[in-house]
């Protein structure tokens, strides 16, 4: 039998948490009920993250904290960590990645990404070397598919929402797509105190979800000004959408070959 069609046992799982669909895929060969624990840690764990740290939610830690209610000294190891993450992250991408851009305290571009990361960690802590978990467009890949190849990650093509406009592969990739196609001009550049413009759509692609997930919100908080940073942007690659339909990425993208006819 050959590899590509031979299938391993696994587990999938989707639930919807922090506001969109997240996906797990499992590959490795474990007991059922050892694949559904590990799944239940996964989605037991960004639930508490959501909790944590949705800005839609009053009783949050991070809203508690925003309206004075709640003291540094106070806060969560987790929502200290993430604050001092973000302000390192405002001093790197020269103030674009900014917590406060919207005028209250909202992590979340860097917070999705982070705590996919966390979770991938914990697996591949836990022996589940071969897994893909999907966070509305934030992924993370370890090990191979259930087919025994690479994994294969699909961009979403930013005006058709039922097309990609590029595949990825690889064994060991963080994926995060900012763009605006989905929630309008949700990015903000906050120098100009205005929605970014110029650029519909940023995937970077390094191997910690938290960074390529800011550094893709910073990259669209830029504009166009945004791909010549990426392209100084160490151990990352990148690929970008212009608002006139450009497409341009770095030279190395790890794309997957064209399926043979």
């Amino acid at each position: 039998m050959s590899v590509d069609t031979l299938i391993r046992p696994g587990l999938r799982r989707v639930e919807h948490v922090m506001g969109t669909p997240v996906s797990l895929d499992i590959a490795d060969d474990r007991p059922p009920t050892v694949l559904a624990a590990r799944a239940d840690e996964v989605f037991a764990w960004l639930r508490e993250v959501d909790a944590r740290f949705s800005t839609y939610r009053p009783d949050s830690e991070v809203c508690r904290f925003d309206r004075g209610e709640l003291l540094l000294s106070e806060a969560s190891a987790d929502l200290r960590r993430v604050l001092e993450r973000c302000a390192d992250l405002w001093g790197a991408t020269d103030g674009f990645f900014d917590a406060y851009a919207t005028g209250g305290l909202d992590p979340s571009g860097y917070v999705k990404g982070w705590a996919v990361q966390v979770a991938s960690d914990r697996l591949r802590a836990a022996g589940i070397d071969n897994h893909c978990l999907n966070a509305g467009g934030d992924v993370r890949v370890r090990g191979h598919s259930s087919t025994g190849l690479p994994w294969r990650i699909g961009v979403r093509h930013p005006w058709n929402p039922s097309a990609v406009c590029l595949v990825l592969t690889g064994t060991d990739l963080a994926v995060a797509t900012s763009g605006v196609y989905e929630r309008g001009p949700h990015v903000r550049d906050p120098r100009r105190g205005a929605p970014a413009r110029g650029l519909r759509s940023v995937t970077v692609i390094g191997h910690d979800l938290g960074l390529a997930d800011a550094y893709a919100t910073a990259a669209v908080a830029m504009g166009v000004a945004g791909i010549g940073w990426l392209d100084r942007l160490p151990a990352h690659r990148h690929a970008v959408i212009t608002d006139d339909a450009r497409c341009l990425h770095s030279a190395d993208l790890p794309l997957a070959p064209d399926p043979a006819p």
